[in-house]
């Protein structure tokens, strides 16, 4: 009952799944042509340089590129630096939702580029010669043959980017200062509010929230590009 009738656990759950849906579709615009690049047109050296960069972040800590990002959007950090000496105005994203949407898709990018790459380079050369030799122009191929056979790759992608958001609790705590879902669970179960009945029925609304997620990629073929 608390969940529902406190505004503030309600704006909380709004926050979070918002972000995650906001992070999923920016790593979805971003790693499109990345992994198009690397599946259709990057020769074999070049896909594999573009590989080890998709994948080299992974292997540093993720409290480490956290911290990164954090001295890179602080007031004096790095960013500011550099505005300063190309004589423009200071941004002020530290500790805001703009900084954790920044980080967050910075994070996740990697979980987003590799199934659409997969999905990509699924796609025989064939379809995409009977397109331009049925007279399809290069934007309609694209929306009309390459767009539709990725989708389960952007799908499959998206699963991870949103479950991933929809979970954290460590990158609002650093970089926003802000409170999601996994925030208030943490602090009922190891903080010192201690109240685990109440952390539990606020873990559900993840748990439905992905539940009717997978049910909508299932529909739409993403589990085939895992």
């Amino acid at each position: 009952h608390q969940i529902f009738s406190d505004p503030t656990y309600r704006q909380i759950a709004w926050r979070t799944i918002w972000m995650a849906a906001a992070v999923t579709a920016t790593d979805a615009v971003i790693a499109f042509p990345f992994a198009y690049y690397m599946a259709r047109i990057a020769g074999p050296r070049q896909r594999t340089l573009l590989f080890v960069l998709v994948l080299l972040p992974l292997w540093s800590s993720y409290l480490a590129r956290i911290y990164a990002w954090r001295l890179i959007l602080n007031h004096d950090g790095a960013l500011n630096w550099t505005l300063g000496k190309l004589g423009l105005p200071a941004q002020g994203w530290a500790f805001t939702n703009t900084a954790v949407w920044i980080v967050f898709s910075y994070i996740w990018l990697p979980f987003m580029i590799l199934p659409i790459y997969a999905a990509l380079e699924r796609i025989p050369d064939s379809y995409l010669e009977a397109s331009r030799d049925l007279g399809a122009r290069n934007w309609t191929t694209f929306r009309r043959v390459i767009v539709p056979l990725a989708l389960p790759g952007i799908v499959a992608g998206s699963i991870f980017t949103f479950s991933l958001t929809l979970g954290d609790y460590i990158t609002p705590s650093l970089v926003g200062n802000v409170d999601f879902i996994g925030n208030v669970i943490y602090r009922n179960v190891l903080g010192l509010t201690n109240n685990l009945p109440f952390a539990a029925a606020y873990a559900t609304i993840p748990l439905v929230v992905m539940a009717l997620y997978l049910i909508a990629a299932k529909r739409l073929g993403a589990f085939e590009a895992l």
